[in-house]
C-alpha cells in the first residue's frame, strides 16, 4: 500500500535578545556599512541567560503540536538537526523529547550543518514511508553565538540563533503528498573549509587533561565559491529532472547564509530574486534553522499550493536539495 505524507504544521522561534551591527562594532573592528554591504545582515538574535538549543527547539515543538492538534504522546520520531547541541551526549533531540513529554517517540540528532533540515526531512520521510511510523517532528535549532570567536570579524558578524521545524504525518489523501524529489551530496574532502567544536585527542596520559573545543571557523572565499558554483549545479539538475524552470518553480528557499550568496544563486539560475524568501537580514545566518524558519513564514502567506525547492549547504561539505508541494 502506498504511504502518503503531508506537512501538517510548521513553526519557528528566535530568542528575545536582538543584537544589531552597531553593538558588534563596539567589540570588534567592523561597522554597520561593512556588514550590510558584504552580508545584507542588519540584526540577529542571541540566546542568553541559560537558553540553549534544546529550549529553542522545544518552543518550536510546542508550536507544531498546537498548530496540528497532535498530542505529544502521538509523536513517533523526533529529529533535531544542529551543529550547536546542548551536549555531545545525550542528543539534543532526547532533551527536546523530555521537554515536550513525547514519551512514545524515539529521538536522535542529525549533524549536517546548514543542510541539516533537508537531511532531516529526507530521513523522516523514509521512516514514515515505511509504514511503521506515522508522525514525526523535524526541528532545526542553533545557538551559534556560543561557538563564535568574537575576535574573528570574518565569521562572528554572520551568525544568529534560532529554530524552525515541521511536523510530518502520514495521510490517506494522495493530494496532500508533500515530497516530489531530492538530491543529497557530500564533499568530505573539503572538511577543512568550515569547522566548529573540534576536540583534539590527548597527547599524554595526565591529570591535567581536560576536553577542549575550538570556536567556529570558515574560509569565506571557499564557502562563497562552493555556494555559488557547486550548489547551483545541483539545484539546476533537480529542477530539470522534474521539468521545472525559472518560470514554473514557485519558490526557492536557500540556506540563509548571507544575502549576497542568495542574490548570486538567483542570478546564476536566472530565477527572479522575488522567488527567494529571505530572513537572513534580520536573523543572520541561523545555520540549519534558516530554511524551516523561512518555510514557516511562507506558510503564513495564504494562496494556492506551491512547488518549493529547498536547498541547504554547509560544513561537511554537505549540500542537499528537495522539491516539495507546500
Amino acid at each position: 500500500m502506498t504511504v502518503n505524507i503531508k506537512i501538517a504544521a510548521t513553526g519557528h522561534y528566535v530568542p528575545e535578545r536582538i543584537v544589531d551591527n552597531f553593538e558588534l562594532s563596539k567589540i570588534m573592528d567592523t561597522n554597520d556599512d561593512w556588514i550590510q554591504s558584504h552580508t545584507g545582515i542588519k540584526t540577529r538574535h542571541f540566546a542568553m541567560n541559560d537558553e540553549n538549543t534544546s529550549d529553542l527547539c522545544a518552543e518550536v515543538g510546542k508550536q507544531l503540536l498546537t498548530k496540528s492538534g497532535v498530542q505529544a504522546d502521538e509523536i513517533d520520531l523526533i529529529l533535531v538537526s544542529t551543529i550547536t547541541p546542548d551536549s555531545l551526549t545525550p542528543a539534543t533531540a532526547c532533551i527536546v523529547q523530555d521537554k515536550l513529554g513525547a514519551k512514545n517517540a524515539f529521538a536522535m540528532d542529525i549533524s549536517a550543518a546548514c543542510a541539516g533540515f533537508v537531511f532531516g526531512l529526507s530521513t523522516a520521510e523514509k521512516f514514515l514511508r515505511s509504514g511503521r511510523y506515522h508522525k514525526a517532528l523535524v526541528i532545526s535549532g542553533e545557538t551559534n553565538s556560543k561557538m563564535m570567536d568574537f575576535k574573528d570579524r570574518t565569521s562572528a558578524v554572520f551568525f544568529g540563533d534560532g529554530a524552525g521545524g515541521a511536523l510530518l504525518e502520514t495521510t490517506d489523501d494522495a493530494r496532500e503528498e508533500f515530497f516530489i524529489d531530492e538530491k543529497l551530496q557530500s564533499m568530505g574532502s573539503a572538511n577543512h573549509t568550515i569547522h566548529s567544536g573540534r576536540i583534539q585527542p590527548i597527547q599524554t596520559i595526565s591529570a591535567d587533561n581536560y576536553p577542549k573545543t575550538d570556536a567556529f571557523y570558515q574560509d569565506g572565499r571557499s564557502v562563497f565559491a562552493f555556494a555559488t558554483e557547486t550548489v547551483p549545479t545541483q539545484m539546476k539538475q533537480i529542477l530539470e529532472n522534474n521539468q521545472l524552470n525559472a518560470q514554473t518553480i514557485d519558490t526557492v528557499i536557500c540556506h540563509q547564509a548571507n544575502l549576497r550568496i542568495i542574490e548570486k544563486i538567483s542570478e546564476t539560475l536566472m530565477i527572479p530574486i522575488e522567488k527567494f524568501p529571505v530572513n537572513v537580514t534580520h536573523y543572520g545566518n541561523t545555520s540549519s534553522a534558516g530554511i524551516p524558519m523561512a518555510l514557516d513564514e511562507l506558510a503564513r502567506v495564504k494562496g494556492q499550493p506551491k512547488k518549493v525547492l529547498l536547498t541547504g549547504f554547509g560544513a561537511g561539505l554537505d549540500y542537499a536539495s528537495m522539491l516539495i508541494n507546500f
